[in-house]
């Protein structure tokens, strides 16, 4: 260990010696090049000496010439002027390149690299809210892009077809609002006023008030409660968490609409931003990646729809449900479960826990009903209606969605879940038509 630790350090000492010596010197002697690019320099800086030649002092005679090898005095021929380039004859000759080897040089750009690798972290940290809009902007363009393209092949301009196609998704969120928000305003103010008797009834339970007795939960929370309204730091945050909830609401109707336009462009922009991102790939492999590519794209597209499509039914027919069986704010409970239907594996059953529990507070009977229902209902959804939506989407081993579903929404939250499956479905084709020929092949 230590031989080879004294030769490394010997390798360093000639490799700084050999760094610090002139082009084209031997170990132990000036080089005559050197001597006479010198002079030509000093010639052109200093003002001549008298009884000195105009080119300046001459150089030495190396070993083993006369003088007639020697610059003359008056009329001696010139020197020939040196090889390299105009600005080697004029500053000089470059010096040897610095010492890779070097434990200075090997510090210092490590450190250099390192802090760059902390600024670029830093700039991702602070753009992971523009990352998130064009990503979700991406995939609202691949899911509209099978539509549009369903139009261009009916001979319709691309122009005419995003603008059509847009239009609608306009209408439709329009149409939504009007329908929607009034009576999820109206339900959703019931459901707040009402929420004081829905306290007392389990407070009144028997269960609660056996609790109570035992261990005096609810004068503990009396307490804690009166002690946090009298608080003025409770206060203040609480008032800076509803102006806080303020601005969060006009950010995200601001993002909402940035989102809008960059799905308008990206729809508009499609076909050219794959032809430059194709025009990246060498030309021998360009056909299989553009092939591979249009594929994922496909299938992506596909499930973003189908996956809205199986929302919208699950929320269409709960409302219908919660109407029938008479289960209060009918309107915001069908809006909650058609969200959370576009999150994969859990998100239908979260829906139905969250109807179920609001019924089981208006009445038990409400609740089983509504048990009932969705029991039924997701056997109808897995069985019937997911594979004629979802037979030309994604096709992904039943682990492999549940792993990327969860790994997914630990990243992203609901988005990470949404495109968990189409991103696992696109590896997996990776996988099956890049990987495993390549692996048989060798």
């Amino acid at each position: 260990m230590w031989d080879r630790w004294r030769e490394f350090r010997r390798r360093q000492r000639e490799a700084l010696r050999e760094s610090n010596r002139p082009w084209g010197e031997a170990p132990g002697q000036v080089g005559e090049e050197d001597v006479r690019l010198q002079r030509d320099l000093l010639s052109t800086v200093l003002p001549p000496v008298e009884g000195t030649p105009r080119g300046g002092p001459a150089a030495p005679t190396p070993e083993g010439e006369g003088a007639e090898g020697a610059v003359g005095a008056a009329g001696a021929e010139e020197v020939a002027p040196p090889e390299g380039t105009a600005d080697e004859r004029r500053f000089g000759p470059a010096g040897r390149p610095l010492n890779r080897q070097s434990p200075f040089y090997v510090g210092f750009v490590g450190a250099f690299g390192v802090i760059i690798a902390l600024g670029l972290w830093h700039l991702i940290g602070r753009l992971s809210t523009v990352f998130t809009l064009i990503v979700v902007a991406i995939f609202l363009t691949l899911a509209l892009d099978p539509i549009v393209s369903f139009l261009t092949r009916r001979d319709i301009k691309r122009p005419a077809a995003v603008a059509i196609v847009f239009a609608g998704v306009i209408v439709v969120f329009t149409l939504l609002g009007l329908l929607v928000v009034p009576p999820v305003v109206d339900q959703g103010t019931q459901l707040v006023q009402e929420a004081p008797s829905y306290v007392n009834h389990v407070l009144d339970s028997r269960v609660v008030r056996q609790v109570d007795r035992d261990y005096h939960v609810v004068d503990k929370i009396s307490q804690e409660f009166n002690k946090r309204i009298t608080d003025s730091t409770f206060l203040s945050q609480v008032f800076g968490g509803v102006l806080g909830a303020g601005r969060a609401v006009l950010t995200g109707v601001f993002q909402f609409f940035t989102v809008l336009i960059l799905t308008l462009f990206f729809l508009a922009n499609l076909p050219k931003v794959k032809g430059a991102a194709y025009g990246i790939v060498p030309a021998s492999r360009r056909p299989r990646v553009i092939s591979l590519s249009e594929e994922i794209m496909r299938r992506t597209g596909s499930y973003a729809i189908g996956q809205v499509a199986v929302a919208t039914v699950n929320a269409c027919f709960s409302w219908l449900m919660m109407t029938i069986v008479g289960i209060p704010y009918a309107a915001v409970l069908a809006v909650l479960v058609g969200v959370l239907g576009l999150v994969p594996m859990v998100g239908a059953s979260l829906g139905a826990g969250l109807v179920c529990t609001v019924a089981l507070f208006d009445e038990p009977r409400k609740a089983i009903i509504a048990l009932v229902y969705y029991i039924v209902y997701q056997q109808v959804e897995n069985y019937l209606v997911v594979p004629r939506i979802m037979q030309r989407t994604v096709s992904v081993p039943g682990a492999v969605t549940v792993v990327a579903a969860l790994a997914g929404g630990t990243l992203l939250g609901i988005l990470g879940a949404l495109l968990a499956i189409p991103i696992a479905a696109g590896l997996l084709l990776l996988y099956e038509e890049v990987l495993l020929p390549r692996q048989h092949r060798h």
